[in-house]
């Protein structure tokens, strides 16, 4: 089951993409891509298609002037959030445990 997860919201930005939506009841494809420093165009559009299809992200699109689109976390995906708490805690730690070597 850790494999299978794994495989699902694995890779760079997955994680930071979900976590970062968390934040916010929605966001602009900009303003998500302002707070995901170095990510490309590229690997935030693939990333955020990968994660509608899997049904951890919800796409909407606002037929105004001017169109926009806003993206935001399933139900689904919301149950990841205790699990990334934990791991912000960890690398918080792991940070800091490491800096104080130095």
């Amino acid at each position: 089951a850790v494999i299978y997860a794994l495989e699902i919201i694995g890779g760079k930005w997955k994680l930071p993409i979900i976590y970062k939506l968390s934040k916010k009841d929605s966001m602009r494809y900009n303003e998500l891509k302002r707070e995901l420093e170095g990510i490309t165009n590229i690997m935030l559009t693939r990333s955020l298609q990968y994660l509608e299809e899997r049904k951890l992200v919800i796409r909407e699109e606002f037929n105004q002037i001017p169109p926009h689109v806003e993206y935001s976390l399933t139900e689904n995906a919301k149950k990841l959030l205790p699990a990334l708490e934990v791991i912000k805690e960890w690398g918080s730690m792991e940070m800091e445990r490491v800096s104080n070597k130095g």
